[in-house]
């Protein structure tokens, strides 16, 4: 089964819309060689419609510009690219196409395809619907020190709470943490008897 790898530039305050507007500042080698490295095994990339849009508006014009970026900018235009929306679109970069049906169904029948990786970059609405469902198998962040104090929140509130466990952990020169999270195992929560065990009898 393919798996599904999402990954977001992030606020201390767990904003994550516009990273453009805050995120530039603490971009450097390192950080450029984890995004490509998350990227590099997706031959498919799933993306909700504000930020496809986002791409769809910069990414080909650095690719025909042949600029520094304009290979990661052909990587981006040869893969597969599947839009979450609930209204009809249409597209004028190559490999693009809408998702169709029940987002549920059409994402586990997308997992059961042979292929490579499933990638996301930010879309923080459709990585909320694959952690609910539990069709997320890892979520990368790149967490930055900055308290943007407005915009939209990886995470809603009032949802139930979403477990997950730590795989890796870097720190960058910038101060930018990239934290890698998979699935917890049965809740991702210890029980209230282990943790007692764990503690010093009297």
């Amino acid at each position: 089964m393919r798996r599904i790898s999402a990954s977001l530039f992030i606020a201390l305050d767990g904003v994550v819309e516009a990273p453009d507007q805050w995120h530039f500042p603490y971009f450097n080698e390192e950080m450029g060689a984890a995004v490509s490295s998350s990227l590099s095994a997706a031959d498919t990339m799933l993306f909700g419609r504000v930020t496809y849009d986002s791409f769809a508006g910069a990414w080909p014009e650095r690719e025909a510009a042949g600029g520094e970026d304009a290979g990661f900018a052909k990587v981006l235009g040869d893969v597969r690219k599947i839009v979450v929306s609930r209204s009809p679109l249409e597209f004028t970069w190559r490999n693009s196409e809408q998702m169709q049906g029940d987002f549920v169904e059409a994402v586990t029948a997308l997992k059961n395809e042979p292929g490579g990786d499933i990638g996301l970059s930010g879309s923080p609405s459709v990585v909320r619907q694959l952690l609910a469902a539990g069709l997320l198998d890892e979520l990368i962040l790149f967490v930055h020190p900055i308290a943007v104090r407005k915009g939209i929140k990886l995470f809603d509130e009032g949802t139930p709470s979403v477990p997950l466990e730590l795989l890796s952990s870097q720190a960058f020169s910038t101060g930018v943490l990239h934290l890698v999270y998979g699935p917890a195992e049965a809740g991702g929560k210890v029980g209230y008897d282990e943790v007692k065990s764990r503690l010093p009898q009297p």
